[in-house]
């Protein structure tokens, strides 16, 4: 499985970005696609999953402000970013959770910066 992740960028506190991850390759066997972040000198954290039965789960940083979806024909998660501030800055990683004949395999894009200003 390749995930491309895209959709990063700066923009100012209070603004919005849509981050878009496109899965490829055995994607038929993908449970959960999810977004990850990981900030200057911290641990990569969890955003946002939601699995291909569409049960989702929020960090509680995330909640009220992000929205995570998912559109199984294109293999692609998206993750909708409001009210951003400051704190959100990070490279957020999109992840996916695959398992084929009992093996659970874990995927990792390339990440994609978000820098919000004050």
């Amino acid at each position: 499985v390749q995930l491309q992740a895209s959709g990063g960028g700066l923009v100012r506190a209070g603004g919005f970005l849509k981050l878009s991850c496109a899965a490829s390759g055995s994607t038929s066997s993908i449970n959960a696609l999810g977004w990850y972040r990981q900030a200057p000198g911290k641990q990569r954290e969890l955003v946002a999953t939601v699995s291909s039965g569409g049960s989702i789960k929020y960090a509680d940083s995330a909640k009220g402000r992000f929205t995570i979806s998912r559109d199984n024909a294109k293999n692609t998660v998206y993750l909708q970013t409001n009210s951003l501030q400051p704190e959100d800055t990070a490279v957020y990683y999109c992840n996916a959770d695959r398992l084929w004949v009992g093996v659970r395999y874990v995927y990792w894009g390339q990440g994609t910066l978000v820098t919000v200003s004050s």
